[in-house]
């Protein structure tokens, strides 16, 4: 970043910030008696699924989205700890203010992540190498948490950078670096290429970037739609969109991707569940309402359909639930169920500033 090529336009100086396991430090640090032990958040031994897992756990194979019988199979020793969101939302509150010492282009992601546009800084630093170096100190010394950070000219490229050297590390990819840089990195650490993406790409024979970079436009956009393009582009390096701190909110949902198919209507029926709680809880923590209730389905052959309806007035929670499994049952399901999401728009608001830590989607797992 401190080496810029020379170019019509000025390129940018971007910072991603993750947070390293958060929820799960979160709680080893409130409890001392927890650290260096496998601890996850969310469930239990009994029921339940992994919202997150601690490095610890994750040696065990456990990651967030798991089932938590499974979890505590892996790990008969693992540590389930209570969710506590206003004890996250606190500590990211701590968080986003040491970023806005620096600049006020934060784009916050979740409670745990956030883009910083620093091509212009408060601190006049030329620098962001050094700037997200001295944020991560400043977060490790104001909370106790470690954080690492990627740097880059793009969000794509800090995003990529930010999962390099976790936990509790930071990594640069400069201009002139990056179109070598992306055609050695696999195919599945590309930043937006989710699990079934890559497992498609691989299919064709992509297994890196470099693979990915002998395909035209026209074939990726045949083979991808709309992503096309844009994996045309990142792979090159070209990634325009710009650090967000206001955006306009069209939706509120939840979606979880599962370990086996859904097969039976019961299961379809109890996968749904978890999903409306989540949905629910982020209802009550934001105090956003929505009159349409879509329902989001991807069958095991990896097509979606979405079933809708609009209501008059705002739902309560049992509205949403009845419509929800009203929408599950509109017609028969003869393929098994991958995945399912239940969301709201025709929101009570149309605009407003996201502050770090009120991202409304959760996605258990990008698909």
């Amino acid at each position: 970043m401190d080496s810029i090529p020379h170019s019509e336009t000025k390129l940018r100086k971007i910072i991603h910030v993750d947070m390293d396991a958060f929820y799960a430090s979160v709680e080893q640090l409130d409890h001392p008696e927890w650290r260096g032990k496998p601890l996850v958040v969310g469930g239990n031994a009994a029921r339940g699924v992994v919202a997150a897992a601690n490095y610890e756990a994750r040696k065990y194979g456990i990651h967030s989205a798991m089932s938590s019988v499974l979890a505590a199979r892996k790990c008969p020793h693992l540590i389930f700890a209570k969710a506590r969101f206003e004890r996250y939302k606190e500590l990211s509150g701590q968080i986003r203010e040491i970023f806005y010492e620096y600049t006020d282009l934060v784009e916050p992601l979740s409670l745990d992540e956030a883009f910083l546009d620093v091509t212009e800084n408060k601190k006049g630093l030329k620098s962001a190498i050094l700037i997200a170096r001295q944020i991560r100190e400043k977060i490790k010394e104001k909370t106790g948490l470690n954080a690492s950070a990627g740097v880059s000219y793009n969000k794509f490229l800090a995003k990529t950078a930010s999962d390099l050297n976790k936990p509790n590390g930071q990594a640069v990819i400069l201009p002139e670096e990056a179109e070598a840089f992306l055609e050695k990195l696999p195919i599945h650490k590309f930043f937006g290429i989710g699990k079934v993406t890559a497992q498609k790409m691989e299919k064709l024979g992509i297994f890196n970037g470099k693979d990915l970079k002998e395909y035209s436009l026209q074939f990726l956009t045949k083979k991808f739609g709309k992503s096309g393009l844009h994996y045309y582009n990142i792979v090159r390096g070209i990634h325009l969109s710009e650090v967000q701190p206001n955006r306009i909110r069209k939706s509120l949902s939840a979606e979880n991707t599962f370990e086996k198919d859904l097969i039976t209507p019961g299961e379809m029926e109890e996968g749904l569940q978890p999903i409306f709680e989540e949905v629910i809880r982020r209802i009550k923590k934001s105090g956003i309402k929505g009159r349409t209730i879509t329902l989001k389905i991807k069958f095991s052959d990896f097509t979606i359909q979405t079933r809708s309806k609009t209501l008059e007035q705002y739902p309560d929670e049992k509205t949403i639930w009845e419509v929800g499994l009203k929408l599950l049952r509109q017609e028969e399901i003869l393929k098994p169920i991958r995945l399912l999401g239940l969301g709201l728009s025709n929101l009570n608001i149309t605009e407003e500033q996201i502050h770090f830590g009120e991202q409304l989607k959760i996605q258990f797992e990008k698909s």
